[in-house]
């Protein structure tokens, strides 16, 4: 199970069942369909399925995953994932986050983004860390840039632009 993490505006936690009513609302936000897919969410029952499958099953087989952001105030609420994974068939430690639009532009992502790179960079101890983008995400791209990330050489040309992703990684001093 990933810890839960703590910076000034955020409570960083792992997901739970509880929380299907925020996937819903998540996974089929316009932003999310445009630049990581539909999940086929579109019930509750779809998003108990979405958690129990993703990242409640990636706790329990690699005590990582994506977690919920919850804004601290005024009111504690859910505005968004963020937190570290392993795609299947992949080696690679992936930083992957996600905002509600209402959230967007006020630095959250950053915060919590900075909170998973020191967890994994400290506690991990990675030498490494990853993150895709959809090629026309220009925010999350800029995001990571301010991060400090590295933007891996393109995708073959003769891929669909329309799921065309970029490859960005950051290393870690040892």
């Amino acid at each position: 199970m990933p810890p839960a993490l703590e910076t000034s505006r955020l409570r960083l936690r792992p997901l739970t069942e509880a929380d299907a009513p925020f996937i819903l609302k998540l996974v089929n936000d316009a932003d999310w369909l445009a630049y990581i897919g539909d999940k086929s969410v579109h019930s509750l029952e779809d998003a108990l399925r979405y958690l129990r499958e993703g990242p409640i099953a990636m706790y329990a087989a690699l005590g990582i995953g994506l977690c919920a952001m919850d804004l601290k105030a005024p009111e504690p609420r859910p505005v968004g994932l963020c937190g570290l994974l392993v795609r299947e068939g992949s080696p690679d430690v992936e930083l992957g986050y996600a905002l509600l639009p209402e959230a967007r532009g006020q630095g959250l992502m950053r915060e919590a983004a900075l909170a998973w790179m020191n967890y994994g960079d400290r506690q991990l101890k990675l030498r490494e860390m990853h993150a895709y983008t959809h090629a026309e995400n220009d925010a999350s791209q800029a995001l990571l840039a301010r991060l400090g990330f590295a933007l891996l050489p393109p995708a073959p040309p003769d891929e669909d632009p329309a799921t065309v992703r970029r490859h960005w990684r950051l290393s870690f001093s040892a």
